[in-house]
């Protein structure tokens, strides 16, 4: 994705590799904290891709979005987090090339993955609100996969176009001991357009009129309370609850998601104005692929049905005949 962009005959002489400066002690323990964060990520989201798939109940529009973003994030966790760590501990990239540009081709779609799954979570939080009864009846499974599979094959697509137009693969910057990408002006600026400019003003606007229907929402359904109503009021106002519920939960998902992405959006602007330290980047990298890290604990502390899952799956209980069917919602 985007990074710092420096326009200098010889960008190399601004970066340098000082090789490890800390004691063996800390030195081993920056590896110990680095592998239990990569262990966290990849478990947690295993623990959620597993649920998703298996019990049945689970099978619905919203949470196979959630399913996507959990497979981003396992995917950070296992392949990105890593090389990013090692990198930083080091202070070198020791790789070699061809990992350097996996990284960075590989980087590029899973944050804009992650940005756009979030959007999409935003729209469908939306339209369940906006109009519950259309949702219900137009949204189904099936067509919320179909949407999931586009939105993978559309990032990918749009990440290796940028890659190939804006220098092919084969002109990365490899400086000695360090792995950096530098993007041309005209791809930058649409790189950023795409990856965030776009899919943020998606994401904070929705959520903005997703806030308000909620609360009219409330207001509403207090003024029922007030009222005898027949038995289809009372069906509309849970439905109204549970929707207002998953848009609440899903709101906290998304602000922490915006709260890691600040950093690098922020740099990335700045990156255009005044010359950045070489390792900003990937220290705010590192930031945005944590938030795939505190996702499954979101869950685990707003969702029931996921604590439950977590606890049949750890003592192997899905494996036992018909357990997809055990009811997880209660």
């Amino acid at each position: 994705m985007n990074v710092t962009e420096l326009n200098l005959s010889d960008p190399c002489a601004y970066f340098s590799c000082p090789g490890r400066s800390v004691s063996l002690a800390v030195y081993i323990l920056l590896y110990v904290c680095g592998a239990a964060v990569i262990l966290l990520t990849v478990c947690g989201n295993l623990l959620v891709i597993i649920s998703v798939l298996h019990f049945k109940q689970l099978h619905t529009p919203t949470n196979t979005l959630v399913l996507s973003l959990a497979v981003s994030d396992f995917f950070i966790g296992a392949l990105m987090l890593p090389a990013l760590l090692m990198w930083t501990i080091e202070s070198c990239w020791i790789l070699g090339r061809v990992l350097c540009t996996c990284v960075w081709l590989i980087a590029g779609v899973l944050m804009s993955l992650s940005i756009y799954t979030v959007a999409l979570i935003a729209v469908d939080r939306y339209l369940a609100l906006s109009n519950p009864f259309v949702y219900t009846d137009k949204i189904s499974w099936r067509t919320m996969c179909a949407v999931v599979y586009a939105n993978w094959c559309l990032c990918v697509a749009c990440n290796v176009t940028f890659y190939y137009f804006n220098g092919n693969f084969t002109d990365f910057l490899i400086c000695p001991g360090q792995c950096y990408y530098f993007v041309k002006d005209f791809w930058s600026a649409l790189d950023l357009a795409y990856s965030f400019i776009f899919p943020l003003s998606v994401i904070i606007i929705l959520y903005t009129r997703v806030f308000l229907i909620a609360k009219k929402h409330a207001t509403a359904i207090r003024e029922l309370n007030n009222h005898t109503r027949p038995q289809t009021q009372k069906i509309t106002s849970h439905s109204m609850k549970s929707e207002r519920k998953a848009a609440k939960i899903l709101g906290i998902l998304v602000a922490v998601f915006l709260l890691c992405l600040l950093p690098y959006f922020l740099c990335s602007i700045l990156g255009y104005l005044i010359t950045l330290p070489v390792g900003t980047f990937r220290r705010v990298m590192i930031l945005v692929f944590l938030n795939s890290t505190l996702n499954p604990f979101i869950y685990a502390l707003f969702y029931p049905w996921f604590r439950k899952c977590s606890k049949l799956i750890v003592t192997l209980q899905i494996f036992q005949p018909d357990s997809a069917l055990i009811n997880i919602l209660s």
